[in-house]
């Protein structure tokens, strides 16, 4: 246990950096934001790389959804969103959320109890609540501006301050410090496989929405836009009657 220490404070040295630097990078909004409320002053490569994922979901994006059995696909997202509340209960404490806190912890226990480790969700048989946040939305309570419109590679649409949530939240993960190599990758392993099969099964709506649309790219920016400031208690126009085609 001695042995691990360094390491342990290390990583926990490097998040706390990692973070103020994030905090730094996203606290001022650029003046270049729309009258439509839109920030995107990286229009052209955000093209570039939207070009990329279009042709990634266009083309086979489905395979796995159609490779493997429904009941395995979700027994594998039922692991995932249990192991994933461990972070929902820190990021809800660090946003003050002291119930939502509670609940990703009650979830968290009965789920690795009675539902085996998460593969049944005991929880959610039972009528419980459901909860989920993350670390970009823990940014945004703690006053950090939205930033500007970017588009990922494989993820794809998002904000400066969401992507900086992202980074962060591979290293404020509770269980990452309680198994010790390999062991500790397992949770992150799982999750990926599992956001890929959720990708992969909302293929065909992708497919419909981004290869339907005289300029897909801004329909996709605006319907993540809408989507997340919803979610994030913003101001933001009627929401399109079909879902945000990158929803992870």
């Amino acid at each position: 246990m001695i042995a691990f220490g360094p390491v342990i404070s290390a990583k926990r040295g490097f998040c706390a950096i990692l973070a103020i630097l994030t905090l730094a990078a996203c606290a001022q909004q650029p003046a270049s934001v729309s009258p439509d409320g839109i920030n995107d002053p990286y229009e052209v490569s955000n093209r570039k790389v939207h070009a990329f994922n279009k042709k990634l979901f266009g083309k086979g994006g489905g395979s796995y959804s159609r490779i493997v059995p429904d009941e395995f696909q979700t027994v594998i997202q039922n692991v995932a969103d249990n192991l994933s509340m461990p972070q929902v209960a820190v990021n809800s404490l660090l946003q003050g959320d002291l119930q939502g806190a509670g609940i990703a912890t009650y979830r968290f226990a009965v789920n690795t109890s009675v539902g085996l480790g998460g593969i049944i969700d005991a929880t959610g048989e039972f009528g419980g609540p459901v909860h989920d946040t993350d670390f970009g939305e823990t940014l945004h309570v703690w006053g950090v501006a939205e930033g500007a419109y970017l588009e990922l590679p494989l993820i794809g649409p998002s904000t400066q301050r969401d992507t900086a949530g992202r980074v962060v939240d591979l290293f404020t993960d509770p269980l990452s410090y309680v198994f010790d190599s390999p062991d500790k990758y397992a949770p992150t392993g799982i999750k990926l496989v599992a956001k890929v099969g959720k990708g992969s099964r909302r293929s065909d709506a992708i497919g419909e929405v981004l290869n339907n649309s005289a300029d897909s790219y801004a329909q996709a920016r605006l319907i993540y836009l809408q989507k997340r400031r919803y979610e994030l208690g913003g101001k933001a126009a009627a929401l399109p009657t079909y879902e945000d085609p990158y929803a992870q």
